[in-house]
C-alpha cells in the first residue's frame, strides 16, 4: 500500500459497517434508455449557465451499463454495504402510473449482483431527481407529490423488498429544499426564499408516507431510516446578534428536519424566517412524518458559520466563512472532523431514547487528485480525512452514541451537481473519456481497514 498504510485509524466496534454511497443521476447515465423519463436534473443541467462548463449527467459514469463490473470492484475493495439511489423516472417515467418493467429489472439485477458478492444493498428512494412531469405539476410545492412518492415507494418495496431490508426514502431534504428551491443553485432552480417551507414540509410528509408504504409493501423485513444532511452552526464573531443568527441557522439546518421526524413537531420557526406561511401543515401530518425509524442517517461534510442578516433579508442569518484559516477541500469547505462528533453528540443529547441507532450515510471529500501515468492517485490527504472522520465517529461512540456504520462519499468520482465533473470525491478514479476505473490509495486503505475489523 505504500506510506498510506502508516496512517493511524480508529478501532471501531465489532460489526461496524464499512460502505460507500452514490446517487442515480450522478453515476448512471443512460438517461433516455429503457423507458426512463426526464427529471429536473436533466432539464436543469441542459439549461445554459446552470452547470459549470455546461456539463450534464447524460453519460456520467455509465454505471447503467457497467454495474456488474462496478459491483465486482466493490467486492474487491471489501465493502460491506453499498448505498445507491433509485431513479424515480426509471420506475415511473412521469412519476405516476404503471411501473416500467425495464427500470425495475435494472435495479433487481443490481441488487442480485450485490448480494452475490456479499454486499448489503442500501436503497435511497429519492436523491433529488424529481420526474420532470411531476415538477411541471408543481413538484414538491404540490401536496399531491407526497402521495405519488408513496405510490412509487410501494412499487419499489414490493419488487425489491424480498432482498433489500435497509431503506431510506429521502436523501438530504435540507439541501434539496434550500439549494433547489430557496436559492436556485440546484435543480429545479426555484428561488422561493422563505416561501420554501411548503417544500420542506412536503418532503418530510413524503418521507412519512413512503415509510408507511415500504413497511406495508415489502415482502421481507424492513429497516427504514432517513439520510439527513446535518451540521451545527457557529457565530462568526462574539457579537450577540451573530450568536442569535447561529442559533437560527442551526434550527433550520438541524431541528427543522429532525424534530418532526423524531419528535413529531416543528421547532420555533419564527427565529428562522421573518415571515412564514405554515398553511401547508394539515392535521395529522406530523404524526405521519414521525413514523418510528429503525435507524437514523447523518450526512456530514463541514460545520456552518453565520452572521446576523440585514433587516431586508428573508432569513435571520447569512452564511459566512470560518473566522480562522484552516485546511479546505476542493469545494472550499473547512475540514472539521470534530464537527461530526459534535453533531452526533447533539443528537444524543436532544433526542435521548428517541434517537435510534445511527449510520453515517455520507461523509467524504473532494481534493484536486493528481493521477500518475497509470491513472493511480496517491491521495494521502483523503486517507487522512477519512481517518480523522472515522476517529470522530469513534469519539462519538465513546460518548455514548450508537453509531453502526460509515458510508464514504463516494464509491467513485462522479457528476457533482452544479459543480459538474471538476470535484472528485471518489475512492475510485474515473477517467471520463475511457470510463476506466482505478482504485485510489484511499480505496486500498479503506479496504484494509474494513478487513482488519472483520478479522480483529
Amino acid at each position: 500500500m505504500g506510506d498510506d498504510a502508516a496512517v493511524p485509524a480508529p478501532e471501531l466496534p465489532g460489526g461496524f459497517v464499512f460502505g460507500t454511497a452514490t446517487a442515480s443521476y450522478q453515476i448512471e447515465g443512460a438517461v433516455a434508455e429503457d423507458g426512463r423519463g426526464p427529471t429536473v436534473w436533466d432539464t436543469f443541467s441542459h439549461t445554459p449557465g446552470r452547470i459549470e462548463r455546461g456539463e450534464h449527467g447524460d453519460v456520467a459514469c455509465d454505471h447503467y451499463h457497467r454495474y456488474a463490473d462496478d459491483v465486482a470492484l466493490m467486492a474487491d475493495l471489501g465493502h460491506d454495504a453499498y448505498r445507491f439511489s433509485i431513479a424515480w423516472s426509471r420506475i415511473q417515467a412521469e412519476g405516476s402510473g404503471a411501473p416500467n418493467p425495464k427500470g425495475l429489472d435494472f435495479y433487481s439485477r443490481l441488487v442480485d449482483e450485490l448480494l452475490a458478492h456479499g454486499i448489503r444493498p442500501s436503497v435511497t428512494l429519492f436523491h433529488w431527481d424529481t420526474p420532470q412531469a411531476l415538477e411541471d405539476a408543481g413538484g414538491w410545492l404540490n401536496r399531491d407529490t407526497t402521495e405519488r412518492f408513496a405510490e412509487y415507494a410501494s412499487i419499489v418495496a414490493g419488487h425489491l423488498g424480498d432482498r433489500v431490508s435497509m431503506w431510506m426514502p429521502l436523501n438530504e431534504p435540507f439541501v434539496h429544499s434550500l439549494l433547489g428551491h430557496a436559492l436556485g443553485i440546484h435543480a429545479p432552480g426555484k428561488v422561493l426564499g422563505a416561501g420554501v417551507f411548503p417544500v420542506i414540509h412536503h418532503l418530510l410528509l413524503g418521507h412519512g408516507l413512503a415509510t408507511q408504504a415500504i413497511r406495508s409493501s415489502a415482502p421481507g423485513p424492513t429497516e427504514v431510516g432517513i439520510a439527513q444532511h446535518l451540521a451545527l452552526a457557529h457565530p462568526a464573531t462574539d457579537d450577540p446578534a451573530d450568536a442569535a443568527a447561529a442559533t437560527a441557522m442551526q434550527t433550520l439546518h438541524v431541528e427543522v428536519f429532525t424534530d418532526p421526524v423524531l419528535r413529531g413537531r416543528y421547532p420555533d420557526l419564527d427565529t428562522v424566517f421573518r415571515e412564514l406561511d405554515t398553511s401547508a401543515i394539515h392535521a395529522a401530518d406530523l404524526a405521519t412524518i414521525a413514523q418510528p425509524l429503525d435507524w437514523f442517517g447523518v450526512n456530514y461534510y463541514t460545520a456552518d458559520y453565520v452572521q446576523a442578516a440585514p433587516p431586508d433579508f428573508p432569513a435571520t442569518f447569512v452564511p459566512t466563512d470560518p473566522p480562522t484559516p484552516g485546511p479546505r477541500t476542493a469545494m472550499g469547505w473547512e475540514i472539521n472532523p470534530g464537527g461530526l462528533t459534535d453533531v452526533l453528540v447533539h443528537l444524543r443529547d436532544r433526542y435521548g431514547d428517541d434517537l435510534p441507532p445511527v449510520y453515517i450515510t455520507e461523509s467524504g471529500v473532494a481534493f484536486d487528485d493528481r493521477p500518475d501515468e497509470a491513472g493511480f492517485v496517491q491521495d494521502d490527504d483523503r486517507i487522512a480525512y477519512l481517518a480523522a472522520h472515522l476517529g470522530a465517529v469513534r469519539d462519538a461512540i465513546d460518548a455514548g452514541v450508537d453509531v453502526r456504520g460509515y458510508f464514504t462519499w463516494s464509491l467513485m468520482d462522479n457528476f457533482e451537481w452544479a459543480e459538474g465533473y471538476r470535484p472528485r470525491f471518489g475512492l475510485v478514479r474515473v477517467d471520463y473519456g475511457t470510463q476506466q476505473r482505478t482504485p485510489k490509495a484511499s480505496a486500498l486503505w479503506y479496504r484494509d481497514l474494513a478487513a482488519a475489523h472483520r478479522t480483529g
